[in-house]
């Protein structure tokens, strides 16, 4: 298993792992590779000089591992999780909000998304979690295991796929309570938060993919994914002939609806008003074919384990007529299905 703890280029390093492997040579189609990204891989892209916030985790840069693709996830045993602490509370939260607010006033961004992270006691098995969390129906299901850390996702947001010379990633922006239908579309607010991310993500695309084919055949639908509604598009190009995973992943990592636009921009601020580093989360996590065809989830909804630590972040997007009661609110709707799954309530301490 390749663990990149230090890199100026991780996207190279997982590349060149697959290869040294023989992976993309005639490797055998029953193999697989399944991939974890860290969003601080995005500090190489950064330009402010500030640095990033700590971690709250122990985690890799990347993990790559070449599996049989018929090889079984590792059965699930039981868990404990103890008392959720916040690393910042409401108040902090809804300074970083007015502070991002005010960056969207002086011209520096138009949107930045914001995270909060949730940190507890963990005994027993992350795969225990992935079973827990099954009947959100996670893009990746499968947890990804290191030595002394874990990655489970429940994240139901595509970053990025590619069949052939076809490559698309399904952004989400835009949140409501599950059965709720009909009002994202109807929103300003939400309508110009997604289609800022849209259009962030047709320029990431447009890097690598030929001139012209870059579009996106259906824009803001609704659908419910990880217990909530969400509004998603799907933009999708005709990816250049000679482009490798490398130079694939450095277009468009770290995806856009968890960064914000500038995505330069938004990294800069993100890493200056977050109180801790994203750990897990906001990354990628997935499969790799040895015909170059990908799967990845933006690892949204995502917990980290290590350290006998279970870790958590949720958040979104803040334009400029964002209401931060609103926010920290929207940010709770996508964490309760989540914790309702593993059995762990949010005690009304963290929620004050």
């Amino acid at each position: 298993m390749l663990e990149v703890w230090r890199s100026d280029d991780a996207h190279a390093e997982v590349d060149a792992y697959l290869r040294d492997a023989g992976f993309f040579a005639g490797a055998a189609d029953d193999l697989v590779a399944d991939v974890f990204l860290r969003y601080g891989i995005s500090r190489a892209l950064r330009r402010a000089p500030w640095p990033d916030p700590p971690e709250p985790c122990r985690l890799p840069l990347a993990a790559a591992c070449i599996r049989r693709a018929d090889e079984r996830p590792p059965a699930p045993a039981g868990f404990r999780i103890g008392e959720w602490r916040r690393s910042w509370d409401d108040e902090a939260y809804a300074t970083a909000i007015e502070a991002v607010q005010a960056a969207i006033g002086r011209g520096d961004v138009y949107q930045a998304n914001l995270v909060q992270h949730l940190s507890a006691p963990f005994a027993g098995d992350p795969a225990g979690l992935a079973a827990a969390l099954a009947p959100l129906r996670p893009l990746h299901s499968r947890p990804l295991a290191g030595d002394g850390w874990a990655v489970v996702s429940a994240s139901p947001e595509l970053f990025l796929a590619r069949r052939g010379d076809r490559v698309w990633t399904k952004p989400i922006k835009g949140t409501r309570p599950a059965g709720v239908r009909g009002e994202l579309r109807e929103s300003e607010k939400d309508a110009a938060e997604h289609v800022m991310i849209v259009d962030l993500e047709r320029n990431d695309l447009s890097r690598v993919c030929e001139p012209g084919s870059v579009r996106w055949p259906d824009l803001m639908a609704e659908r419910e994914l990880a217990g909530v509604t969400h509004m998603v598009t799907t933009v999708e190009g005709r990816l250049r002939e000679g482009v490798g995973l490398a130079e694939l992943l450095g277009a468009v990592f770290p995806g856009g609806s968890v960064t914000g636009a500038p995505k330069i921009s938004a990294l800069d601020h993100i890493a200056a008003l977050e109180p801790v580093g994203r750990g897990a989360s906001m990354g990628a996590l997935g499969t790799i074919r040895p015909n170059g065809d990908l799967e990845l989830a933006l690892t949204i909804r995502t917990f980290a384990v290590a350290d006998e630590e279970i870790h958590l972040w949720v958040g979104g997007g803040i334009v400029w007529d964002s209401e931060p009661r609103a926010e920290i609110e929207e940010s709770w709707l996508k964490a309760r299905p989540l914790l309702a799954a593993v059995g762990s309530a949010i005690p009304e301490a963290v929620l004050s």
